[in-house]
Formats: structure tokens, sequence, C-alpha cells
């Protein structure tokens, strides 16, 4: 791993008036000094090769790392395109995958397949017409599932859904060219990283899940892959980086136990419906309860490196605003700032756990339980565990990071420790207006004073430390 330093020389001889926005770096930091560099290495390079020893133990080299046989999992999909549609009943033909019994109302399908060894052909499926079964009408472009028998019968298939890749493709397109668009270099680097993460994901995570590694030790190693990749591949190697590294590991761990700790006191199992057909499907034991935890540590690293990253960055504009400002102010400062950066982000979290089990929600609604015993059950308590530990673990966040970034910012070239660093020379003092008018809308008013006291000496006076 390559030692951690700022990508800039030196200060610049004409700083900026202003400064970037979000994560980028809105101009060049002082490169920090050696010892800094040296230490940082030091405290994370044992980390990066354990999760690169980690996955290389993990991994199923050799292995299957999908069982031979899936009941309920194994298909032959081919493609088509419906030709008619007309009412029917239900009672003769083939059957969807939606199966029915009885002569209740169907919808008869004539498909033609644009796949498989019956390419050409055209075959009928029935299919309920029922409020839980999808629409199909002329032209709709399906997948069905080929039992591998008679290419020609109708019998030999059933529909399992549409055929989405085409439109997938052109929104990923879409994505793309926004973020390269607005992002540029900086643009391209996300979309690296992103290419990073799912190579992480689907390479790396699920074969080593599937053969029968430890879900949680899985994800703890992955995590760190994608920490390392992701942060570096995205800001740079530099001090600045690797302090959000650093804020993101150590709220990652406090993340790991403490989802460990409330998933045994709180009694979960992680044996929802979806668990238990994989364990099913893969016809050996996996432990349902470290695939939750799994869970939870990878979708909680998404949003703490924002907040790291994010956090580290508001201290650097601070220090590069006010040089003068001791570890405490500067600390105080940057906290008041990341208070309202950590609130949205929990809300955000909160709204996206909410999202996605809003139907389930709605089903325990119309039970007419009380929300207490709502929210004691099995799928909703493990997405409080998941919410709530997240959201401490972003909480844990802000002042870990602000912290070590704090001490390292102050720890670079031409600074001096704890005590203080030297004042600005009046250009830089005048050229910094520009991220001051930030830091004053951003800062509350009581961080205001410590953030610019020293910033503005009355004409005519030096400026007393």
């Amino acid at each position: 791993m390559p030692s951690p330093e700022d990508s800039a020389s030196g200060i610049p001889s004409d700083p900026p008036t202003g400064h970037g926005h979000g994560h980028g770096h809105g101009h060049s930091a002082p490169r920090a000094s050696r010892r800094t560099r040296r230490l940082l290495a030091a405290v994370l390079t044992p980390f990066a090769l354990a999760a690169v020893t980690g996955a290389i133990l993990l991994y199923p080299f050799g292995q299957h790392s999908t069982p031979e046989t899936k009941p309920g999992f194994t298909r032959n999909p081919v493609d088509g395109v419906v030709l008619a549609a007309r009412a029917a009943s239900c009672t003769t033909g083939g059957i969807s995958g939606q199966g029915t019994g009885g002569s209740g109302n169907c919808v008869l399908l004539r498909v033609e397949l644009h796949g498989g060894p019956a390419s050409g052909s055209t075959i009928e499926q029935r299919v309920p017409d029922e409020p839980t079964t999808p629409e199909f009408g002329v032209g709709d472009e399906i997948v069905l599932s080929y039992s591998g028998d008679s290419p020609r019968e109708s019998t030999s298939y059933r529909i399992v859904d549409y055929q989405r890749g085409g439109w997938l493709l052109v929104l990923v397109g879409l994505f793309a060219a926004s973020v390269l668009a607005l992002g540029r270099v900086k643009g391209a680097a996300s979309l690296l990283a992103l290419t990073l993460t799912l190579t992480v994901l689907l390479g790396f995570v699920l074969p080593a899940i599937l053969s029968g590694a430890a879900p949680l030790l899985v994800a703890v190693v992955a995590a760190g892959l994608i920490m390392f990749c992701v942060l570096y591949a995205t800001h740079g190697v530099s001090a600045r980086t690797s302090t959000a590294v650093l804020g993101t590991l150590a709220s990652l761990s406090l993340i790991g136990l403490l989802s460990a700790g409330f998933a045994a006191l709180t009694g979960l199992t992680g044996l929802d419906d979806s668990t238990s057909s994989l364990i099913s499907a893969l016809g050996h034991d996996i432990d349902a309860r470290g695939l939750l935890l799994a869970g939870v540590v990878i979708g909680a690293l998404g949003v703490l490196d924002d907040v790291t990253v994010t956090q580290t960055s508001a201290v650097w504009e601070l220090h590069h605003a006010n040089p003068r400002l001791r570890w405490r102010e500067l600390y105080s400062a940057a906290l008041r700032i990341g208070r309202d950066h950590v609130a949205s982000s929990v809300n955000t979290l909160v709204l996206a756990y909410a999202g996605t089990a809003l139907p389930l929600l709605l089903t325990y609604k119309l039970s007419g339980q009380s929300f207490g015993d709502i929210a004691t059950t099995q799928d909703v308590a493990q997405e409080i565990v998941r919410t709530l530990v997240g959201s401490l673990g972003l909480i844990a966040a802000v002042p870990l990071t602000t912290a070590i970034a704090a001490t390292v910012v102050l720890s670079e070239d031409g600074t001096r420790g704890g005590d203080g660093s030297e004042a600005p020379s009046e250009p830089q003092r005048a050229d910094t207006s520009g991220v001051l008018d930030v830091v004053r809308r951003a800062a509350s008013e009581g961080s205001t004073r410590a953030v610019l006291g020293a910033a503005g000496p009355r004409r005519g006076s030096r400026s007393r430390r």
C-alpha cells in the first residue's frame, strides 16, 4: 500500500478565493509532514493487508460456488413476444408459472419464441386473470422458463417475467453520461469506484458466502476491500483520504459490534422467506444471522464513506480558512458543521429502509396489530436494528473522523501542533474570503467566533497569538 500523502507539494503562491464543494479538494492542501505520512501508513497498512489476505483465504478457489442442483431455482430462460391475447377458460392448455386449477378466468396468450431450441415457433400460455398476476398484452417482450423437454410443446414453458435488459442498459448509459458530464475526471473516478464495488460484491462476496464461508467475516473483508479501493480511487492517495479511511474503519468496527450484540440480545435469526428459500436451495447450512449482519455492514458502508469524506473535507477547509485555529477550536467548529450532515444522513437511512419495507409494513397494518406488536416481529425488528445500528455508526463517525482529521491537518508542514500555527500572510488572509463566507453560512453563530476569531485584525495592528 502506498504511503498516504497529499498530491500537492506545498501551499500555492496564489490561493484561490473559494473552495470545492462536496468531496472534492477545493484547493491544494499543504503537503503532509513525513512523520504524519509514515504514521498513517503504519496504521492503515496492516488493515489493508488483512483485507487482501482475508479475501485470498475466503475465496473458494477450485470449488463450486453454487450447488450442482438448485431445486426451485434452475431455469433455462427463453425470450418471447406476445402475438395475441384473449379471455379464455383456465381448464385446458399450458399452465403458466402462476399456476391455476379449476375453471376460473384466464388470459390465453400466443407467444412467439425468440430463443431456445424451438426459436421461431409459436406456443400458447394461459395466465390467470387475477390482481396478483401481471397483465400481459400484445407486443410485450417476455421471458419464459423452459423445462428442457419437448421444445415445441406449450407445457414445457411457463411465463416468468418481462424482458427489461434493453431499458436497463439505457438507464445505465444515462446515469454514466450524467456522472461524466458533471464530474468529468472525478466522475470517471467515481464510475471506476462503482465498478470496483460491484466486482468485489459479485466476484468475492457471493461466491464466498455460497461456498459456506461465514457471511459476517466475508462482509468485513469485503468492506475493507471496498473502503480502500473506492476511497483512494475516487479521492486520490492523500493524507486527507487516509483520514477518511481511518474514520470509516473506526465507525464500521463500531457498527459491526453493535449489530452483532443487538442481534443476539433481540433474538434475531435472519430467517425470513428469501433466506429460508436460499438455505433450502443450497443443500447445506448457512449462518442466517450472519447473513443479516453482513447486510448491515455492507449497507452502512455506502453512507459512512460519504459522511467521513465530507467531514474530513470540512476540517481541511476550516484549517485553510484560518490556519491559526488550535485543535480544540478546529474540532469544535467542524463538529458543528457535521451535525447538520449527520442529521440528514440518518433521516436518509431511515427513509431508505422504510421504502424497501413498505409492502411489509402495509401487510402488518392490515392485520390490526398494535405498533408495538408489529415492531417486535422478526421481519420488522431486523429492519429496526439495521436502521438504528447504522445510524449510531453515522453519529459516531462525525466526532471520530473530526478528531482524527484535526490531529492530522495540524501535523502538516508549516503548522504547529496543538498549540496553534503560524498566522497567514496578509495576501493569503485576503484571498480566503470566499472560504470564510462559506464557513459563516455553514457554522452556527456560536462557532463563527471560533472560526473567524483571528481572521480580521484591525488595520494597522499586528495579529497576536
